[in-house]
């Protein structure tokens, strides 16, 4: 007995309730749909439908195992076209959630290079540093930098990893006190970004308790005033590496050991993932694999 084949007559005997209109529509005769569908009540040992000369009516188990026939189906249809999608250049929409200064670095040049490759996709990409529901708002695929592992209801691929780096611009250190050990930050304006885990206390070495003149949840508004001489930051490598290239900023501390930020790429947990966001996701880790 070919059991799927015969699922497949059994689902179609139970929307159509009628072994003629089976027949009819697949071409086949009334006695072969009827010998498929008794070898599948054999095999379960079950009785499946009532048959009468006019319709058939599911049973109780029939109803049951109907259901289940139905999402097994629906699986085996989505695994064939997940394939089918592999095969074939990706398109339709991406809806994509990134952290503001990550999206303005790294994944700007990043999703350009992926709009040259895959012309066909198109992405609607919202930034932000606030917490979401990627399953709420409808996401399709987020990007979150942590340097402790996720604890959420994601899959999560890491895709690369980023240092920190305490800058200060040259001007500010000419005009303050000499900055030896991680203890001296104590004493100097130090800047603190709203959404950092540890709020107040910045993970150098043991940890250090900062404070200053300025609060803020945009990064990149810190950096600028760290660029003015106001204050001193604890920046990802990511936004200060050019600045610190051209000596606009100085790092402070160097030595002082300092956690990693691990750049996942998140996508909610479901038993089917379009096919163009695992092409994607792929794509992001080649890419950042060549800019090591």
């Amino acid at each position: 007995m070919n059991k799927l084949r015969a699922i497949q007559l059994f689902v179609r005997l139970a929307e159509l309730g009628s072994f003629t209109r089976v027949a009819e529509q697949l071409n086949t005769s009334k006695s072969v749909i009827s010998k498929e569908v008794s070898r599948l009540e054999e095999d379960l040992g079950v009785r499946l439908l009532h048959r009468t000369t006019r319709n058939v009516q599911l049973t109780h188990a029939g109803e049951g195992y109907l259901q289940r026939a139905r999402e097994i189906l629906a699986q085996l249809e989505a695994a064939d076209s997940f394939v089918q999608d592999l095969q074939q250049a990706p398109r339709g929409r991406l809806k994509i959630n990134a952290p503001m200064a990550l999206g303005i670095t790294e994944l700007s040049r990043m999703f350009a290079d992926f709009m040259r490759a895959y012309p066909d996709i198109e992405l609607d990409i919202h930034l932000g540093d606030e917490d979401v529901d990627l399953v709420e708002q409808g996401f399709d695929l987020g990007f979150r930098a942590s340097s402790q592992p996720l604890d959420l209801a994601y899959v999560g691929r890491p895709l690369t990893r980023f240092g920190y780096h305490v800058c200060a611009a040259p001007q500010y250190l000419q005009q303050h006190e000499p900055i030896v050990s991680v203890d001296d930050l104590r004493s100097h304006n130090c800047f603190e970004y709203s959404y950092f885990k540890g709020r107040n206390v910045w993970p150098l070495d043991d940890g250090v308790r900062i404070g200053g003149t300025l609060r803020v949840n945009s990064v990149i508004f810190m950096l600028t005033a760290i660029k003015s001489g106001l204050g001193l930051g604890l920046v990802p490598e990511f936004l200060c590496r050019e600045a610190l290239a051209r000596g606009e900023l100085v790092e402070v501390l160097p030595a002082a050991r300092k956690p990693e930020l691990t750049l996942y790429a998140l996508y909610p947990a479901r038993h089917f993932v379009p096919a163009r966001v695992l092409q994607c996701i792929d794509f992001l880790e080649a890419w950042f694999l060549r800019q090591r």
